[in-house]
């Protein structure tokens, strides 16, 4: 299975620039540290002051390097600013090579205690050392040089040094924050929820920087044992920031669950497929909704409806795999992202688990109450290049599943009518519709006997340059897009008037024509279908519907009130496709039908497998039984065609019989068999030796 392209070339460009990004900020990061300490310490000059400053800048380092582990959180995109304003305090005095190792051990120290952080943590030190080199550079462009032995003494700490360090902060935060957003920004181009409030949180540490560094620097010049007093306004610093950080993360929870919203599931999905794609595995999103949830809010009232998606989410914490993260999109709709999964079926896995779990029989108020839920899958980079197109996916696959009655689908891309390929085939099929271009092939069905029982109308459609496009496909389409009421009259249109041609010729036969389940559920279907019958001067015993038992499963009244009015009108009702639903015998007991197909899926290995065998000789004793006809679909060989007539089938549609024919081709076939019926070429032969075998000696036929 191909991805979709759903993402953007430029997207694909930057998925294949960004990825290496980091690992060159850290190679230039390194060489330009050694270089740094290399030409220090060749001018005899020290990496770090010493005496009483030194250890007094030591000491404020390790409180704050201790605050920060303390605090429990990632120190991602910039969290603090403690440690920028001790860097850059350092700098100005001692310059870059010492700012540089206050910045590291920071962290170093603060990666080293998230172990699982490490990663983000040598990334981050990188771009902390280009930063304050930057910052470097714009105070060399002032004429300062400073170091260990000559440290940045101004004649006066006043007004006069402000633009030296306003272009040192503000060289520091442009590079350094450029250049996190650049390395570890997800594909999408544009910045998380939560780093977007850095915008903010960085003026923030601008005007700290401006204000509490020049104050470090001079208290480390003037009177160094005071240094350790500055964690206090510092750590202030650390706290505001985390402060505007949480409040940022409670805008990404959903406020009932407290499970993660949609913002957050897609700003998440977006680092999880960077981290796949990284390491060449898959990552999967499950989009689960409940079924008939609306009906509880409807009868027990919303509060009970809410007191039910607690247990709901709190159920699905429990039932997540290792890895999984949950989130609810809104409403009875939840997302479970799994950040790496082994293959396509291993999703599917999973989400049935998730669905069995949400299945369990919940307790609301001393009454037991059982929801289903419905799961679509989509798997990257399988199915789409990109979070928002994973998301799509997995809905469709989702309504898939809710229409199938399936529990779990995993998203197929020829059920999808929203592709922009598929978009366009929608058009072109609407276009063919109006201009007639749209085809019907017939195929017979026989008896036994050889007795023509009826022709099945299929629809064919050769597009001007795709060439024949298979019925599957642009059915599916029709009937995702609201186009199959406009094909099903279509159909019954050009079927009705050929079945009006073949009578005027003396050919009685009748025609089954294919319905939707959306045909069947629209209003007055039934009176469209009379009144057609009527303008062609068809009687309705010419013509046969053939449904499938999932017209019950979305408004059963509204379809058992359209079959019935159909049947009152005179017209045949036939089940196709049986034995593949889910309650097969419950709904045939249901449907006003006089005609049974079963399935090729089990005809067509009836004479080599003895279950799907015994599955035909059930079906047929069922159905004679409640007085139905029976039609095997897909009789391919004379081996089937025996098989089925010793069971007692009634009739058989197939290649061996004919395949599906133009109308010309179809009279012809009807002429030819009008007289004495189909017969199989093996009984044809074996006739003509019989004739031969008879003629007396020396008789030449002319």
């Amino acid at each position: 299975m191909k991805p979709t392209d759903s993402a953007a070339p430029a997207s694909r460009l930057r998925r294949l620039v960004v990825p290496a990004l980091p690992g060159t900020i850290v190679l230039v990061a390194g060489l330009a540290l050694a270089t740094g300490v290399i030409v220090t310490l060749g001018e005899g000059d020290a990496l770090f002051p010493s005496g009483s400053i030194g250890w007094s800048l030591a000491i404020l380092t390790g409180i704050i390097v201790g605050h920060l582990v303390a605090l429990g959180r990632d120190r991602w995109w910039g969290g603090t600013g403690s440690g920028a304003a001790l860097a850059l305090a350092v700098l100005l005095l001692y310059g870059w090579v010492p700012a540089t190792l206050v910045s590291l051990s920071v962290v170093v120290l603060v990666g080293a205690a998230r172990r699982h952080r490490w990663r983000q943590a040598v990334v981050h030190g990188a771009v902390d050392i280009l930063g304050i080199g930057a910052a470097a550079l714009g105070l060399a462009a002032f004429g300062v040089a400073s170091g260990v032995r000559h440290p940045w003494s101004p004649p006066a700490w006043n007004l006069a040094v402000l633009p030296e360090v306003v272009v040192t902060a503000a060289g520091y935060l442009l590079v350094s924050r450029g250049l996190l957003w650049v390395s570890l920004a997800p594909r999408t181009g544009q910045l998380p929820a939560i780093p977007r409030t850095a915008v903010l949180r960085q003026a923030l540490v601008g005007v700290a920087l401006l204000g509490i560094s020049p104050l470090i620097a001079v208290c480390a010049l003037y009177a160094p044992l005071l240094l350790p007093l500055f964690a206090v306004p510092l750590i202030a610093l650390d706290s505001t920031l985390w402060i505007a950080r949480a409040r940022a993360e409670e805008q990404l929870r959903d406020p009932l669950t407290g499970l993660p919203n949609r913002q957050w599931l897609l700003e998440r999905t977006w680092t999880a497929l960077d981290d796949a794609e990284r390491v060449g595995s898959r990552s999967a999103l499950v989009l689960i909704d409940l079924d008939r949830f609306r009906s509880v809010n409807d009868t027990l009232g919303h509060l009970a409806g809410d007191r039910l998606l607690l247990q709901i989410a709190d159920r699905l914490r429990h039932a997540l795999p290792r890895g999984a993260e949950a989130a609810r999109l809104g409403g009875d709709e939840f997302a479970v992202l799994l950040p790496t999964t082994d293959s396509l079926t291993s999703s599917q896995r999973v989400a049935r688990n998730l669905v069995a779990a949400l299945g369990s029989p919940l307790d609301l108020d001393g009454l037991t109450l059982v929801l289903e839920a419905s799961a679509g899958v989509a798997v990257f980079p399988d199915h789409a290049l990109d979070a928002e197109g994973l998301l799509r996916r997995a809905d469709v696959a989702m309504y898939q599943a809710k229409r199938d009655r399936s529990g779990v689908e995993l998203y197929e891309a020829k059920r999808d009518g929203n592709t922009p390929d598929r978009l366009g085939l929608l058009g072109d099929l609407r276009r063919a519709l109006d201009a007639g271009d749209v085809e019907l092939h017939y195929q017979p069905k026989v008896g036994f006997d050889g007795h023509v029982a009826g022709l099945e109308a299929l629809v064919r459609w050769v597009h001007p340059d795709r060439g024949r496009v298979p019925p599957d496909e642009f059915i599916a389409i029709a009937e995702s897009s609201g186009l199959m009421p406009r094909l099903t009259e279509y159909v019954l249109e050009t079927a009705l008037a050929q079945v009006a041609r073949w009578r005027a010729m003396g050919l009685e036969v009748p025609v089954a024509v294919n319905v939707s389940p959306r045909d069947v559920h629209s209003p007055g279907f039934a009176g469209a279908v009379a009144a057609r019958l009527a303008r062609h001067r068809v009687p309705p015993g010419a013509l046969q519907l053939e449904i499938t038992e999932h017209v019950l499963l979305e408004d059963p009244q509204r379809a058992a009130d359209t079959l019935a009015g159909l049947t009152a009108h005179g017209v045949k009702m036939s089940l196709d496709d049986f034995g593949t639903g889910y309650s097969s015998l419950v709904h045939l007991r249901r449907l006003p039908v006089s005609e049974l197909k079963i399935d090729r899926s089990f005809v067509a290995r009836l004479a080599v497998d003895t279950e799907d065998a015994e599955i035909v000789r059930c079906t047929l004793d069922l159905a004679h039984s409640l007085g139905l006809l029976v039609v095997a679909e897909g009789v391919e060989d004379d081996e089937t065609w025996e098989r089925l007539r010793d069971l007692g089938c009634d009739a058989v549609q197939g290649w061996l019989v004919a395949a599906a024919m133009p109308p010309d081709e179809t009279t012809a076939w009807l002429r030819a068999r009008g007289e004495r019926g189909w017969q199989r070429e093996s009984e044809t032969a074996a006739l003509a030796a019989e004739k031969a075998a008879q003629r007396p000696s020396g008789q030449v036929l002319n």
